[in-house]
């Protein structure tokens, strides 16, 4: 479950605290050559043609948002995205989701490159300072789009929400580690060889705080997936870089991970561990309920529920035993009710005892109100703002259906 905005478009996270000026277009863009020229010796990969730039304002920029939203996502896609994330309480029951998310890259966009129209915008909030890392970052887009076709390669990974957040991990993270090993050789060191380097360049996204506001008060979870890609990717690329070489650049589009599990745990990825997919609950609704969404929830999703609910140490200790998931939404429109659909197992029995006792904790706190008809140390059943809730554990799998209709007498 990802934003899609998020999947369209590359933004470069760095700090702009003296914008550029129009007149700078042309002088930042003649550095795309000489940049373009170390990123295909470090990478392996050709710029097989010049890269098209241009400047873009801050309002020209939400406006492209806007429209190329409006281009690829339905509004009934936008809708049940919206609505997932608000059954599983990420985001509140009154938020905006495409609105924030547009406010909110359009607040970090500090350069982007358009793989649709294989273009690069520099922005006016391009500072002198950080120019170059911006520009390198996204021509490293620029020529992984000329040797694997980025749009392909993220439309193809759509089938499954884990797996898109997984993909876009791949395109930013490999954008960051060259971005970042460029950094380091102008010191005169490598990533190659420098792990402290590795953690302190693959966190500067996380020391952002204070400087963009809309980022700050956004939820959790846009936060994390936000920064997610950037981060953990680059930690990921890392990984691929020290067991391949030069290869992996390649390697990581030609066999892309299939899961955000995979980017948290790269061992995970070079032994082909994949999710699993738990059967869903069955609810028994009434004629008039259809299909409105389906899905999956990742470690990374998993994670960020768990520190929105419980804390970030329950989170770290638990979010790894995460192997897969499903869930779905089930609307009766006539009746105006959803009901979610969830199922998740863990590696072990212990692990979904534990994750049973946080989600049922999760239900309490997402709730304005629950009332509780029955419990036992492995089901708790009863009523939530939304209808009827069952939330139970069998083996190392737990499911939950909320939004129930009240029960027939």
């Amino acid at each position: 479950m990802v934003c899609p905005t998020l999947i369209l478009l590359g933004v470069a996270l760095v700090a702009a605290p003296a914008p550029a000026q129009p007149g700078d277009s042309a002088r930042l863009c003649a550095l795309i050559p000489p940049l373009a020229e170390q990123l295909t010796r470090i990478s392996g990969m050709p710029l097989r043609h010049a890269v098209p730039c241009d400047f873009i304002t801050k309002a020209k920029i939400k406006a492209f948002l806007d429209k190329r939203v409006k281009e690829v996502a339905k509004p009934e896609d936008l809708r049940a995205e919206e609505l997932t994330l608000k059954k599983f309480g990420l985001v509140p029951p009154d938020f905006d989701l495409a609105r924030n998310t547009i406010d909110l890259l359009t607040e970090q966009a500090a350069a982007f490159y358009d793989y649709d129209k294989k273009k690069l915008f520099v922005t006016d909030t391009t500072a002198a300072g950080t120019q170059e890392p911006v520009l390198s970052h996204e021509i490293a887009h620029a020529i992984a789009d000329q040797n694997y076709n980025l749009f392909k390669f993220i439309k193809a990974g759509r089938n499954s929400d884990d797996g898109a957040t997984a993909r876009l991990a791949v395109m930013e993270g490999q954008a960051t580690w060259l971005m970042s090993e460029l950094l380091a050789r102008k010191m005169g060191q490598s990533l190659q060889d420098s792990p402290a380097l590795v953690a302190a360049m693959s966190g500067a996204a996380d020391g952002a705080a204070g400087q963009y506001p809309v980022f700050d008060k956004s939820p959790l979870y846009l936060r994390q997936t936000l920064v997610f890609p950037y981060t953990k990717g680059m930690l990921f690329q890392q990984a691929v870089f020290e067991r391949d070489g030069q290869n992996g650049f390649a390697e990581v589009f030609r066999k892309p991970p299939v899961s955000t599990q995979q980017i948290l745990h790269p061992e995970k990825y070079f032994s082909g561990v994949k999710p699993t997919q738990p059967e869903l609950p069955l609810p028994h609704l009434p004629k008039g309920y259809k299909r409105l969404v389906d899905g999956s929830l990742g470690e990374l999703e998993h994670a960020i529920m768990l520190e929105q609910y419980s804390g970030k140490q329950r989170a770290a200790d638990l979010a790894p035993h995460w192997r897969g998931c499903a869930y779905a939404l089930e609307e009766n429109k006539k009746a105006g009710r959803i009901v979610l659909l969830y199922a998740v197992e863990w590696d072990s029995e212990d692990a979904a005892r534990q994750y049973f006792a946080a989600y049922r904790a999760q239900l309490a706190k997402k709730w304005n109100r629950m009332t509780v008809a029955t419990e036992t140390a492995d089901a708790v059943t009863g009523t939530g703002d939304d209808g009827r809730f069952e939330l139970r554990r069998l083996g190392a799998t737990v499911t939950s259906m909320e939004g129930l209709p009240p029960a027939l007498d």
